[in-house]
């Protein structure tokens, strides 16, 4: 059954894009004591994903953190090394942490995932936007379709 609200975020190790190569994130330590938006997507340099949903996130990520929120991340399917041009080509910065969920482990775990697979693209994540407080799920804004809408940084703003 995938996660809902009150559940607690999977425990897996996903990857970051450090200055010497592929850095391991273990999810308890990420979550743990902090408020963290964690965002996902489809895949990096995908259409709705690089045009409105990742520029979204940088673009409101002051006034994400101002309302007591110490972490922005942006998960996908890719691998960390994907995932890192796509941070410096997203202008991410320190304001959005891209997470490598190369495998597929968190997006399994969670039951998100979203096959693709007639398309060429395999099995994905479902687009979604989650609030989390000390590894609990306080806020999870699922997408029906391939739209964004409810998973928006402005709908995790108004959330919030």
């Amino acid at each position: 059954m995938p996660l809902q609200v009150g559940d607690k975020v999977p425990s897996v190790t996903l990857y970051e894009m450090g200055n010497d190569g592929p850095a391991a994130v273990n999810t308890d330590e990420f979550f743990a004591g902090r408020k963290v938006v964690l965002f996902a997507l489809p895949g990096a340099f995908t259409p709705t994903c690089s045009a409105q949903h990742v520029p979204g996130f940088v673009n409101n990520a002051d006034e994400i953190k101002a309302k007591g929120v110490d972490a922005i991340a942006c998960l996908a399917t890719n691998d960390a090394f994907v995932m890192g041009a796509w941070g410096k080509d997203q202008g991410a910065g320190d304001k959005v942490q891209m997470l490598a969920d190369g495998s597929g482990d968190f997006t399994r775990a969670a039951g998100f995932e979203f096959d693709l697979s007639e398309r060429g693209l395999g099995v994905r994540s479902k687009r979604y936007a989650m609030v989390v407080e000390d590894g609990k799920i306080t806020t999870l804004n699922m997408e029906d379709g391939g739209g964004l809408t409810i998973s928006s940084a402005e709908s995790i703003l108004e959330a919030l």
